[in-house]
This record gives C-alpha cells, structure tokens and sequence, in this order.
C-alpha cells in the first residue's frame, strides 16, 4: 500500500492536537499505518519527526503546568505536598525525604582502594 507522507503528517498533527498525545506510539496508534511505516516515512531526526516531537512536548508542557495548577488550588495536604516535591530544590527534597541516604560519603567522592598481595594473604587466612 502506498502512503501519502504529507496526508500522513497532517494525519499525526491532527491527532497530536485534537487528543492531546504524549508519545510517538501514541501518534502511530491513530493513524492508518504501522510503526515500522511511519519511521520510515518520517526518520528519526527528520524535520517532520522534530516538528511532531516539539507538538508532544508541547502537549506535556501544557499538561504538567494544568496539574501544577490544580494542586497549587487543592487544600489537600497530599497534594500540596506533592506539588512541593516537583518543585523543590535538591536540598528541600533531602529534608522532605525521611528515607533520604547520602550515598556520596557527604559530598566526597569514594576512592577504592588497592589492595596488596600482603593484604589479600592476611584477609584469606582469616577466613
């Protein structure tokens, strides 16, 4: 069967504008060809493909900053917080986080250390 790039296009435009999509799988799902199709009609880095990721970044965008709205109004506690853990400085989330663990020895980095044959000899014999 033989495609019409440009009828395709504005096919996936369409469908990204009018279903508010995320994800290219999203685009392929509405329109009347196979994955394997479209990335052949439109490759990856393509000026299409470009134009149809900004449309879905677009979309996340727009979607993101109405939920940040709808919990910047909620009285809700949960949400509130929820709202303060997307926007928070990495700091802020340490002391939010009670489960928070410094994996980075307080900010030093970990060095390993070599062993010597010495060493190695000393720690076997005590096994």
């Amino acid at each position: 069967m033989a495609y019409n790039k440009q009828e395709i296009y504005k096919q996936a435009e369409k469908a990204i504008k009018d279903n508010n999509l995320f994800f290219i799988e999203d685009i392929v799902a509405w329109l009347p060809c196979d994955k394997t199709t479209f990335y052949r009609l439109f490759k990856i880095d393509s000026n299409e493909y470009n134009d149809l990721r900004t449309l879905l970044e677009d979309n996340k965008i727009r979607t993101k900053s109405a939920i940040r709205a709808k919990l910047f109004k909620s009285p809700k506690a949960a949400e509130l917080l929820a709202l303060y853990r997307l926007i928070c400085t990495p700091e802020e989330h340490k002391l939010l986080n009670q489960q928070y663990i410094d994996h980075s020895n307080k900010g030093d980095k970990f060095e390993a250390q070599k062993l010597t044959n010495e060493q190695i000899d000393k720690l076997i014999e005590k096994l």
